[in-house]
């Protein structure tokens, strides 16, 4: 693999909190910086999920957090959750919405109240100025009706990609940003390594998704931000660059994400 030391990677969407990282926390995150993991994103989940995080993002000064509640969890939100959502928006390090969307893989929460707290979400990060980090799967045509109704001018990271290169670019025309973890890696991602050539790259974030997703040769072991390089190797053979160049631009695009200097 190429090294990409000379500069720093941006781990745009990670989730620490998760138990599966109880064991060894401490340890894996201070491992980051010296490996070459410059800041990273957690996003926020479910409700319990957001103390967790907001602790992460003052014990660390790498680490930046997000809250909102999954389309899985749309059930659990109710008005005084919402206030309490709003109000740890003004955290220092509280940097977006998310991650919010639709998912009718799982179906766990029926469709019209997915949709009624995404909309409620995207309108609460209007209101803060925020960007929002956006989950959507086997929804396709409902997010992008209500990104395009909802959501125009905002700032926001389609999460772990897995639509069509044709939408990519429509969500890249709305000057969003187009999330690539450790799925680019896999020999059947044939559609995300289109999308990835297809694509900007000012318009592609790096994440892990972790616990979840970790790129080859980790495929279905725990995943964390110390595998980043394996993506950025992949998008750079995709892209005929070198690995440096995608590291840099992806955390100068990321930077810009979140309102983080040095993109802005």
């Amino acid at each position: 693999m190429q090294e990409v030391n000379e500069v720093m990677i941006f781990d745009t969407h990670a989730h620490y909190d998760d138990e599966q990282f109880d064991i060894d926390r401490e340890e894996l995150l201070g491992k980051m910086e010296a490996e070459g993991i410059g800041a990273i994103v957690n996003a926020g989940s479910t409700i319990e999920s957001w103390d967790r995080i907001k602790k992460l993002t003052e014990e660390y000064s790498f680490m930046y957090g997000a809250v909102g509640v999954h389309p899985d969890e749309a059930g659990t939100l109710d008005e005084d959750n919402f206030q309490r959502m709003r109000e740890l928006m003004d955290c220092e390090k509280i940097v977006a919405v998310g991650e919010i969307g639709l998912d009718y893989y799982w179906d766990k929460e029926g469709h019209d109240l997915q949709k009624q707290w995404f909309i409620r979400q995207l309108e609460l990060a209007r209101e803060k100025n925020m960007p929002v980090i956006i989950h959507s799967r086997e929804a396709a045509a409902d997010t992008m009706e209500i990104m395009k109704q909802y959501a125009g001018g905002m700032k926001a990271v389609i999460h772990c990609y897995s639509y069509s290169p044709e939408m990519a670019r429509e969500y890249v025309k709305m000057g969003y940003y187009i999330g690539v973890g450790g799925v680019v890696t896999f020999k059947n991602a044939r559609r995300l390594k289109e999308t990835v050539k297809e694509i900007p790259l000012e318009s592609i974030v790096l994440e892990t998704d972790c616990p979840y997703l970790a790129p080859e040769p980790f495929r279905g072991k725990r995943n964390s931000s110390l595998n980043l390089p394996y993506v950025a190797e992949e998008i750079a053979v995709i892209k005929e660059i070198s690995c440096e160049k995608v590291v840099q631009q992806t955390e100068i695009n990321a930077r810009r994400l979140y309102n983080l200097g040095k993109g802005d």
